[in-house]
């Protein structure tokens, strides 16, 4: 089952066909109780509707209302060892090392819904980065309860020289205008056991050709996604729900920076594809 976040409203996809939910409000949308039982519930009496299909490509918006969006780090092997790579220099390395490794996960602010980008709108690179990347990773819906509720894929963009020049630097690194992109729309009823058997991939074109790919699986996730969960709702409360990223697991070489004019696109198999052009913010 799919979730559309439209500007005409609401829309549902199940056994291809559409559904425009009688719930306008996208915030207690998502926030129901057993989210996905619910919305079967709620399509009895609805009638599916052909030509919301035209509809969403018109107008699919990022699929968040009021939630903040958080980000766990090195979730995975990949980025223990980018990480520590990157912040040697400044002496930081070591304490990637350690994060992985421990009890506690890295979990950090991320962005506000007005730096959240949609499908199709330009993700952006800092102006006064030189080694900017985009980082692909499974995004965890979860409602005010701190319940998942559903999935979606996520880019977290990053200036990994900002980062790697001081840790104290990581918001600086992550939070800007247009740092973050969500979509195309969220997955209800899967469970974990099945979304760690799917993979995750990236692909940057330039000037239409592909200058990086990478592909790795989310099963290689350290942590479970009740884990995250569970921690970033200790001692927070989140009125609107919380959207959480989940770490990434492909970096590019060192040698590699986006470009304006790069576009990004993200596929997670059992959800779909996020792609957005890049541009210098």
């Amino acid at each position: 089952m799919k979730i559309y976040k439209t500007k005409s409203g609401i829309i549902i996809q199940y056994q291809d066909q559409y559904f425009l939910s009688a719930e306008l409000n996208w915030d207690k949308f998502v926030n129901r109780p057993q989210l996905h039982k619910r919305v079967k519930e709620e399509l009895i009496n609805l009638k599916p509707d052909a030509s919301l299909i035209a509809l969403i490509s018109k107008s699919m918006e990022a699929p968040i209302g009021n939630q903040e969006v958080w980000a766990s780090g090195v979730t995975y092997m990949r980025s223990r060892e980018a990480r520590m790579e990157e912040s040697k220099e400044a002496g930081g390395g070591d304490f990637y090392a350690r994060v992985y490794e421990a009890e506690r996960p890295e979990l950090f602010f991320k962005a506000m819904p007005d730096k959240v980008v949609p499908p199709g709108e330009s993700v952006g690179i800092r102006t006064d980065a030189k080694w900017s990347v985009p980082e692909p990773e499974l995004a965890l819906v979860i409602n005010c309860r701190g319940k998942i509720a559903g999935l979606t894929i996520g880019n977290d963009m990053s200036s990994r020289d900002i980062e790697g020049e001081n840790l104290l630097y990581l918001p600086q690194a992550k939070i800007y205008d247009r740092s973050c992109a969500l979509g195309p729309w969220i997955t209800l009823g899967v469970a974990e056991a099945l979304a760690r058997e799917w993979s995750i991939s990236i692909g940057i074109r330039r000037n239409g050709k592909c200058v990086f790919e990478g592909q790795t699986s989310l099963g290689k996730i350290k942590r479970s996604f009740e884990e995250l969960a569970g921690y970033l709702f200790r001692s927070l409360v989140f009125p609107n729900g919380a959207i959480l990223l989940t770490g990434t697991g492909i970096v590019p070489p060192d040698t590699f920076t986006l470009q304006a004019g790069d576009v990004v696109e993200i596929e997670v198999d059992g959800i779909g594809v996020l792609q957005n052009p890049v541009v210098t913010v």
